[in-house]
């Protein structure tokens, strides 16, 4: 029953692929390269408000792009070495404006609940630094080797930024 209807289903999917756009299809060095025009069927008017949209992209990205800077941190990785479970233990990173512009940092996060970062509270100046501090709570049975990483999400052209903090929990 199910051989009856393949052939079937290959002749729907044949007819499909069909259409009376300006698709081609070439072939190439035994590669196929199909060129599609979105576009064909627009109107002049529908043409014009598409580049003018694009164009108004292109601003607002060469607006942002030029708000961007450039970070670094004071250190990668802070260890805490041997802590005790259910202790609060506190960290500052520096975070240092290496770029020209205004460094604002929009957000940082942890990627635990045990790890509890905040961020600076007003812009950066080109060459300053500011503090992130890191508070880090070991929840019960957390033991051992413990590494979390803290989110930094600022106006840079990576966008976000990571430093790790390390501890090792003993009862």
């Amino acid at each position: 029953m199910k051989t009856r209807f393949i052939p079937l289903i290959a002749i729907v999917l044949l007819a499909s692929c069909e259409s009376g756009g300006t698709n081609t299809i070439e072939r190439k060095t035994g590669k196929a390269i199909s060129t599609i025009s979105a576009d064909s069927d627009l109107s002049p008017e529908e043409r014009e408000k598409m580049e003018k949209d694009f164009q108004l992209e292109q601003k607002k990205r060469k607006a942002l792009e030029a708000s961007w800077t450039s970070l670094k941190f004071n250190k990668e990785v802070h260890d805490f070495g041997k802590v005790k479970a259910d202790t609060d233990c506190f960290a500052d990173v520096r975070v240092i404006n290496t770029g020209d512009k205004p460094l604002i940092v929009s957000n940082v996060s942890a990627s635990c609940g045990c790890t509890m970062p905040r961020r600076p509270k007003g812009p950066i100046a080109p060459g300053q630094s500011d503090i992130i501090q890191v508070k880090f709570h070991s929840k019960p049975g957390q033991l051992n080797e413990v590494t979390k990483t803290v989110t930094v999400e600022a106006n840079t052209k990576q966008g976000k930024h990571t430093f790790d903090i390390r501890a090792f929990v003993e009862e």
